[in-house]
């Protein structure tokens, strides 16, 4: 977990917040999870959400059938044996 240090007291699951134009911006330090609400409330419920599903404690993967109602063969959904390109490095 991320953690910072303020007055010898330590603090872990450190969040920031700021405010850019009429939005507000919510960053999950130790993850780099950012997002944005139209109010503190709203950015800091969207990142409760945003670092959930990052930890893979909500969401599921999509059934075969929701798949197909997608237009995408099940049997094509794969990750593959590709190197991912240079972007995401």
């Amino acid at each position: 977990m991320a953690s910072s240090t303020r007055d010898g007291a330590t603090h872990t699951d450190e969040i920031r917040l700021w405010r850019e134009d009429d939005w507000w911006v919510a960053k999950h330090v130790e993850t780099g999870v950012t997002t944005q609400g139209q109010s503190r409330t709203a950015a800091l419920e969207n990142l409760d959400e945003a670092v959930a599903l990052h930890n893979d404690e909500i969401g599921r993967d999509p059934t075969d059938e929701e798949l197909r109602e997608m237009g995408i063969d099940p049997a094509d959904n794969r990750t593959g044996d590709r190197d991912a390109p240079d972007v995401l490095d």
